[in-house]
């Protein structure tokens, strides 16, 4: 099967440079396209174009930032939707919103090509290691199509359901994942104030699984930002920040579509910014 994969950031080239092999032709492209360059000088085959990397690939895998970007890579007269050839599959790797991506499985239906979600955890480590999870949602008989190109890049692979279920499942883990986040920030700002050595969180926490690994290398960065100063906290950091509102948002969009109410995760979305940048919350009126 021939692949195309799209958007070579700090996950996406990872991901496909783990898509390299001899006999498999890998078909690449980004926006930056020195990030192209820098796949092809690995192996990888640089496309000049969407329609040309369309025009060679049977898979192709879309790790964009955002809803506008993976519109912007499907629609119009040079996108996925109007080049690739009948049968082929798209497998949307980015964090949106369910609604987006039962909308873009439709159109794609309708010109006989295949849509799946098919988001990944783990961050880039993962991706350089080819530890991914994928929460793949998609008919079995299409993911056992794509199985052997995604465990290039995964040491687990999660068949959530029907198309729309691998995002939801993402956007729940993400949800409960910026949760913990904010409240170990809590936690160590209420041991901060009562004199506490914030160290014992962790140690405390590591006995009864409440603090994660992901957690104490959060605040432990954070920690390490925080004394290089506000810049420096806001250039590294400040990008997350935005990441996690924005799919904090995609879940509350999408509970707003299942008639779900979800307010704990509602007063995150407005909060989380803080979280990352070590800002004091809005104060509420007694």
């Amino acid at each position: 099967m021939a692949i195309g994969f799209i958007g070579l950031g700090n996950i996406g080239a990872p991901m496909a440079r783990r898509l390299l092999k001899p006999d498999r032709p890998l078909w690449v492209f980004d926006a930056d396209a020195t990030r192209t360059q820098a796949l092809a000088a690995q192996g990888a085959h640089a496309a000049r174009d969407l329609a040309e990397l369309a025009g060679h690939s049977e898979l192709v895998g879309v790790c964009v930032r955002d809803e506008r970007d993976v519109e912007s890579v499907l629609e119009g007269p040079g996108g996925l939707l109007s080049n690739l050839a009948p049968r082929a599959v798209i497998a949307i790797h980015s964090t949106v919103s369910q609604a987006a991506i039962l909308r873009w499985a439709r159109s794609a239906t309708e010109r006989g090509l295949m849509l799946i979600d098919a988001p990944i955890t783990g961050g880039a480590g993962a991706a350089e290691a080819g530890t991914l999870t994928y929460m793949v949602g998609a008919q079995a008989e299409v993911l056992e199509r794509c199985r052997p190109v995604f465990m290039g890049a995964a040491q687990k692979i999660i068949h959530a359901g029907p198309v729309g279920a691998g995002i939801l499942l993402k956007l729940c883990n993400n949800l409960m994942s910026y949760a913990a986040f904010a409240a170990l920030d809590e936690a160590h700002r209420l041991a901060l104030a009562g004199g506490l050595d914030v160290g014992l969180l962790a140690e405390v926490g590591r006995t009864n699984g409440v603090v994660t690994p992901q957690m104490e290398a959060f605040l432990n960065n954070r920690s390490r930002l925080v004394a290089a100063g506000p810049a420096v906290l806001a250039q590294v950091f400040g990008p997350f920040a935005l990441l996690a509102r924005k799919d904090l948002d995609a879940a509350l969009a999408s509970a707003r579509d299942l008639n779900v109410q979800l307010p704990c995760t509602e007063q995150l979305a407005a909060e989380i910014g803080g979280v990352f940048l070590n800002q004091d919350p809005p104060r509420t009126a007694p």
